[in-house]
């Protein structure tokens, strides 16, 4: 390997080979780390603006003190760590697929991220969000059925656009049902999504839940030297 190039960790999953790699880009004169799932690139932090309005934008319509959230989908753990920039943080519960993903922040190999792991408030859980959204038992083998005060959802491209097809029932309004249960009243659901606002996913989210917005979330981006979107979906368990 170069200096310029170096695969720090990879895994081989029923989705496909998931790793992590950093390159020196010289667009930003700086290293980016990259997740990749066979040739699918998921993830760049390069491009996190997205991710941490996620968490700031689904905290921020989130009542109340001491809370309990859930956040599907480790990746680089950006959605996690502006999390914990709220102080009313109780317990931060991770949900992440991949084993490798969960190591890469035990063994500290992201620096902007870093600590992540250490943090007494969170647990990094090795299991399948929407297999757990979708049972009985929810987010905490322990206390089966526990609710939490947010949601924060950052796994597929988008509802349309999926890592596997098996998350595709997830998207229905049988899906969100059943993870709302997850949820305590008032508790917020948030998503990321790559695509533009997508006016069939907003109705069946006004199916199941209130207060219902799709807003854009804009940012620079280094490689076309121009700007670039993302969705980020709201929506309040009653």
């Amino acid at each position: 390997m170069s200096a310029h190039f170096e695969e720090l960790g990879w895994q081989q999953t029923p989705m496909g080979e998931v790793s992590l790699r950093r390159r020196f880009d010289p667009t930003v004169r700086a290293d980016v780390y990259e997740v990749k799932l066979g040739d699918e690139y998921l993830m760049s932090s390069l491009f996190t603006v997205a991710e941490r309005e996620l968490a700031r934008r689904g905290l921020a319509r989130t009542p109340g003190a001491g809370l309990d959230v859930v956040v599907g989908g480790l990746g680089l753990g950006y959605t996690a760590r502006e999390a914990l920039e709220d102080g009313r943080i109780r317990t931060l519960t991770v949900i992440e697929y991949s084993e490798a993903v969960i190591d890469w922040q035990v063994r500290g190999l992201l620096p902007d991220t870093a600590g992540l792991a250490a943090d007494g408030r969170v647990a990094l859980v090795c299991a399948d969000f929407f297999a757990a959204a979708s049972g009985s038992v929810g987010f905490d083998p322990q206390r089966p059925g526990r609710t939490y005060d947010a949601i924060l959802l950052d796994i597929d491209h988008s509802p349309r656009h999926l890592l596997h097809d098996p998350h595709a029932t997830f998207y229905t309004r049988d899906g969100l049902l059943a993870v709302s249960v997850f949820l305590s009243p008032g508790g917020t659901f948030a998503m990321w999504s790559d695509d533009a606002p997508d006016a069939e996913f907003l109705a069946v989210l006004d199916s199941v839940f209130t207060d219902v917005v799709a807003e854009r979330v804009s940012f620079d981006n280094p490689l076309t030297r121009s700007r670039s979107a993302s969705t980020i979906y709201l929506a309040t368990r009653v």
